[in-house]
């Protein structure tokens, strides 16, 4: 359970919404690190191992979509969703 806690299970997609998900709040640590990671000029291929624990030779294009599609909410939560962090609104 602990290891489950430490590193929360990925998604091939992010379920989206407008306001910040239960499957945020889980992997904010996860959002960071991609961005992190990007912001340092990883592959997909090498965000997809390290951070998301999926192996790309093996599972390519789940790979890719998945780190995309994390890297998209990321993005968003920087843009627009942080707002939520800060008002004290309930989470969805």
């Amino acid at each position: 359970m602990v290891d489950r806690l430490l590193k929360p299970a990925v998604a091939d997609e992010v379920p989206w919404a407008e306001s910040l998900t239960a499957y945020d709040d889980e992997h904010f640590t996860t959002y960071l690190k991609l961005l992190d990671a990007c912001a340092g000029n990883a592959s997909e291929e090498e965000m997809a191992q390290a951070i998301l624990g999926i192996d790309p030779v093996q599972e390519l294009a789940r790979a890719q979509r998945a780190v995309r599609s994390h890297l998209a909410r990321a993005h968003w939560l920087v843009v627009a969703g942080y707002k939520e962090l800060f008002s004290g609104r309930q989470k969805a």
